[in-house]
């Protein structure tokens, strides 16, 4: 509903492109995250030419809309394709279907999406990402593109890049709170049985040694963590907490986690700050220290620096123009 009239707004229409040797799961979860809330969000599915799409299984799948449904998209997702179908070249008839994308449409790839995106010159210049083991052949295609394959997803406001199958769950979440909030967000998380934000990055999918079994994990230290947000939680508390030496604490937490125990702290207490924006009145000052954050200032720069705008900003956004913070 609109705040200032009480009318129904359109529904946000988001068409999912479907490609020769499509991966049936991340298929369907554009469907299954934005359909739990179906007020706000209508999908379909097209083909380039609407004809039956083969996936990388052993069915194919009939999409009830063709191309043309491209034109009428808010935002544009496209679900992987099996890497032996990759290319430096857009498959046939995509560039034309791309073309008819509306100019203000968010367009979205997943894992191997994003080579589609790149061979259409969309990603040339931006921030990207995709699945981390398909990095080197991606940075060879793809020069001009500023791939990182530690990160779960990439948000260059109208175009979003997500890494390997489940990370597209992740990409789509992330835009339903972008455009309605943590509670709704949640509330499809919940739907949906999945975590509503995941720690860390690719980094910890990575092939690596499995570290050697002299200590229990970190875990509890950071469940304990997001119990004492509001206090300093300095380096050594977190390893005093978890039995362990500063060295073995801050390699264990990043082989499990993917980023170092004080990055993932601010990850935290902005996420955290986010939520109180939303969901109270309390000042920019209440909030940091609720959080963590040593002022006012401190929770202002590091807001700015994760999603790029104010508290003031982000709470008008998300509260339908609340009062000003003090």
């Amino acid at each position: 509903m609109s705040p200032a009239t009480g009318e129904r707004l359109p529904r946000h229409r988001v068409v999912v492109l479907a490609l020769d040797g499509v991966y049936p799961f991340e298929l369907g979860i554009p469907s299954r995250v934005f359909g739990s809330v179906a007020e706000h969000y209508e999908v379909l599915t097209c083909s380039v030419d609407g004809r039956p799409v083969r996936t990388n299984s052993d069915f194919s799948v009939t999409a009830e809309h063709g191309p043309e449904a491209l034109r009428t998209a808010d935002t544009v997702i496209l679900p992987p394709f099996d890497m032996s179908l990759l290319s430096r070249e857009l498959p046939a008839g995509v560039a034309e279907a791309l073309a008819s994308v509306p100019a203000g449409a968010r367009i979205v790839s997943i894992c191997t999406g994003a080579f589609v995106l790149a061979a259409a010159g969309l990603l040339d210049g931006r921030p990207a990402t995709t699945h981390w083991a398909l990095a080197p052949v991606f940075r060879g295609w793809f020069p001009r593109v500023a791939l990182d394959p530690d990160v779960l997803f990439v948000d260059d406001g109208d175009v979003l890049t997500s890494a390997g199958a489940a990370s597209g769950v992740d990409a789509c979440l992330h835009l339903v709170r972008k455009d309605h909030g943590t509670a709704v967000a949640n509330f499809v998380a919940r739907v949906c049985v999945v975590p509503p934000w995941r720690d860390g990055g690719q980094a910890q999918y990575i092939e690596q040694p499995v570290p050697e079994a002299t200590a229990n994990d970190t875990s509890a230290t950071r469940q304990w963590a997001l119990e004492h947000l509001h206090e300093p939680l300095a380096l050594s508390a977190l390893a005093d907490h978890a039995g362990m030496s500063l060295r073995t604490f801050a390699r264990r937490f990043n082989e499990e986690v993917g980023t170092s125990p004080g990055r993932w702290l601010i990850q935290q207490r902005v996420a955290r700050a986010r939520h109180l924006l939303e969901s109270t009145d309390l000042s920019v000052d209440d909030i940091a220290g609720q959080v963590g954050f040593a002022t006012g200032t401190s929770l202002r720069q590091h807001l700015h620096a994760a999603i790029g705008v104010s508290p003031l900003a982000y709470r008008r956004t998300f509260r339908g123009g609340a009062a000003a913070l003090p």
